[in-house]
C-alpha cells in the first residue's frame, strides 16, 4: 500500500532513515530551494529518486501544512516485537519499551513517538484494532521520529506476557487510588511503560497484566493530563532513573 508523506522535516527522515521503499517526490513550483528543502533534494539524488514539480494547490491537498513537499512511499514496516526485545539486547542495555492501549488520536500518539524515540526507548507497541496506526498523521505529528523507531502491532495482553518474560516489569500510567507516586516505583532497570486510551485509560485486562501502576503526582487545580504529556513525563521520569543508575558508582 501506498501513501503519501507531507512536510520538509517528516519527508527528511523518512529518506534518511531509509526503512521505507520511496517511489516519487513532488516540490511545489517555485519554492526555495534552501535549509531543508535541499537536503530533501540531495538524498532524493542519492537513491535516484524521481523529483517532480507540482502545484502548491495538488501538494496542498496531500496533509496539514505540507510546506510545499510530499514523498510517496510504502507503508509504515511494523517489526515483530523480537526485534525490539533483539535490538535492547544488541545495545547491551536494560529493556525499555513503551505500550500503548488504544491511543486513538493521532496527534497523541505522534508525540509520545516523538517523546520516546528522544529518550532511547527501544520501540513501541500498538494493538492489533481499535487505535491509531503509523499513519501519514502521526508521521508528521512525530516529526518523523516514527521512522527511526521500531513500533510493533500485538495483542497487548500476550506481548505483556512476552515482555515480562524478557525480564521486564511492566508500569501502568494510572491516575487511581492503587496507584504508586513515582518515588515509590523503581523505574531504573528493565521496563515497560504502558500508556492507556485518552478518555478510559487502559482496559481492564491490560492494568491487570501490569505489575505496578504509576501515578503522576498533581498539584495543581487541574486533576488530569492529556495521554501525550502524562506519558512523556513518565518516559523521562524513566529515562533520569535510568541515567541516575548508569552514573552511580558501584560499591
Amino acid at each position: 500500500m501506498k501513501e503519501w508523506i507531507t512536510g520538509r522535516n517528516p519527508v527528511f527522515e523518512v529518506l534518511r532513515a531509509k526503512r521505507r521503499q520511496v517511489f516519487r517526490l513532488w516540490v511545489a513550483q517555485g519554492v526555495q530551494v534552501k535549509g531543508r528543502l535541499e537536503e530533501i533534494l540531495r538524498l532524493a539524488a542519492a537513491r535516484k529518486l524521481q523529483v517532480e514539480q507540482a502545484p502548491r494547490s495538488q501538494i496542498d491537498a496531500l496533509g496539514e501544512n505540507p510546506q510545499g513537499v510530499a514523498l510517496e512511499t510504502s507503508g509504515y514496516p511494523y517489526p515483530p516485537l523480537d526485534d525490539i526485545l533483539a535490538l535492547a539486547r544488541s545495545r547491551a542495555e536494560p529493556l525499555f519499551i513503551l505500550l500503548l492501549d488504544l491511543i486513538q488520536n493521532p496527534q497523541n500518539l505522534g508525540t509520545l513517538l516523538r517523546t520516546a524515540e528522544a529518550v532511547g526507548v527501544h520501540g513501541a507497541v500498538l494493538p492489533l484494532a481499535r487505535a491509531a496506526g503509523v499513519t501519514p498523521a502521526v508521521v508528521s505529528a512525530s516529526a518523523g521520529a516514527t521512522e527511526h523507531m521500531l513500533v510493533a502491532q500485538a495483542n497487548l495482553a500476550q506481548a505483556i506476557a512476552e515482555i515480562k518474560q524478557a525480564g521486564a516489569w511492566v508500569v501502568g500510567l494510572e491516575g487511581g487510588p492503587g496507584a504508586q507516586p513515582p518515588e515509590r516505583v523503581r523505574l531504573d532497570g528493565p521496563l515497560a511503560l504502558v500508556v492507556g486510551n485518552e478518555g478510559e485509560g487502559m482496559r481492564p485486562l491490560v492494568r491487570q497484566s501490569c505489575d505496578l501502576l504509576l501515578r503522576l503526582p498533581m498539584r495543581g487545580q487541574v486533576d488530569s493530563l492529556n495521554a501525550a504529556v502524562a506519558g512523556s513525563v513518565a518516559l523521562y521520569l524513566a529515562v533520569q532513573a535510568r541515567t541516575a543508575k548508569l552514573s552511580t558508582p558501584n560499591p
